[in-house]
């Protein structure tokens, strides 16, 4: 008999707003005890630094958390112009240092409209992704810089929100809509350079991240002066995670085939689009979500990523 779980079995999304100077896992952990979840997870890891949206999953909808990884995100941030730093933040120490040049709001508005697009970015050293194992943030703290591969990202929208180009603390303030794998620290470093001098962010908050915005967030503060009932009402259901892909209400046969790990025989009419072979759809039984399922170009449906409550046939019938 396996071990049974500590906590209880809530399954949701709860849209988090981070605080600044909390890791994504620390957050994570606070989260599960103030739900006191038997399980958790989160999509889209946010530096300490930066502030925002961090969908925190509970229970069967970590299933699903591999469905954002692919999502773009919404980033407002503070760009401080004449230094960069080692780790491209205001967190890291100063690494060069160059005058701002007199610039207008208008060359800043032009400069950030060039970046608009698809383009090759390099990845920072201060970042997760790893080189022969070791993650290379850790190999930066070392001193040691690898050689990286440039990555091709797309930046979907970019606006300059406002500039202060004069005083002691010359910057601007940005936001964008970018593709997964873009770094803003970078986007910032090199929209700086494009202005003839260096650069860092001093603030970065992510407003919105695939179906999710910064309506929803809740904050620890509001979290903790609520009761059970409040807190759970702030979960979102498991398929908000997935509204990007088509539905489909299983017939009484399909559901029971699902069930026993059988495929839908016949089950969507004309089968998977005419532009795949083969598509992922959400499933129902009635009302009720029950996972994933491909749908084979003879209409069959075979199941993907069910709902452990789904399978042990506890769903509705």
């Amino acid at each position: 008999m396996g071990r049974r779980r500590r906590g209880l079995p809530i399954d949701g999304v709860l849209l988090l707003d981070k605080p600044k100077g909390m890791s994504s896992n620390f957050a994570l952990q606070r989260a599960r005890r103030l739900y006191q979840a038997q399980k958790a997870g989160h999509t889209g890891t946010l530096d300490p630094m930066a502030t925002g949206l961090l969908p925190v999953l509970f229970g069967e909808a970590t299933k699903f958390s591999n469905q954002l990884l692919e999502a773009d995100k919404v980033y407002r941030t503070r760009v401080e112009l004449g230094q960069s730093t080692d780790t491209g933040d205001a967190e890291g120490e100063v690494i060069a240092e160059a005058p701002v040049p007199a610039l207008a709001h208008s060359d800043v508005a032009s400069v950030v409209a060039d970046f608009i697009g698809e383009q090759d970015q390099l990845p920072p050293m201060y970042s997760a992704l790893k080189h022969q194992g070791r993650k290379l943030y850790e190999l930066a703290r070392e001193g040691k810089s690898v050689d990286r591969a440039t990555r091709r990202i797309r930046v979907y929208d970019a606006r300059l929100l406002s500039a202060s180009l004069e005083g002691e603390s010359p910057g601007f303030d940005l936001e964008v809509r970018v593709s997964k794998g873009t770094y803003v620290r970078t986007l910032a470093e090199d929209m700086a350079k494009a202005l003839g001098c260096e650069g860092h962010i001093s603030q970065l908050r992510r407003l919105k991240t695939g179906p999710f915005d910064a309506d929803g967030m809740v904050d620890f503060d509001t979290l903790e002066a609520q009761d059970d009932g409040q807190r759970q009402a702030r979960l979102a259901p498991i398929d908000s995670l997935l509204q990007h892909l088509p539905a489909h209400r299983l017939s009484e046969a399909g559901v029971q085939a699902l069930r026993f790990g059988r495929p839908a025989r016949g089950e969507l009419e004309g089968g998977a689009s005419a532009t795949a072979e083969e598509s992922l759809y959400r499933l129902y039984q009635g009302e009720s979500f029950i996972g994933l399922g491909l749908v084979e170009p003879t209409g069959d449906i075979v199941p993907r990523r069910l709902l452990s409550t789904f399978v042990a046939g506890s769903g509705q019938d």
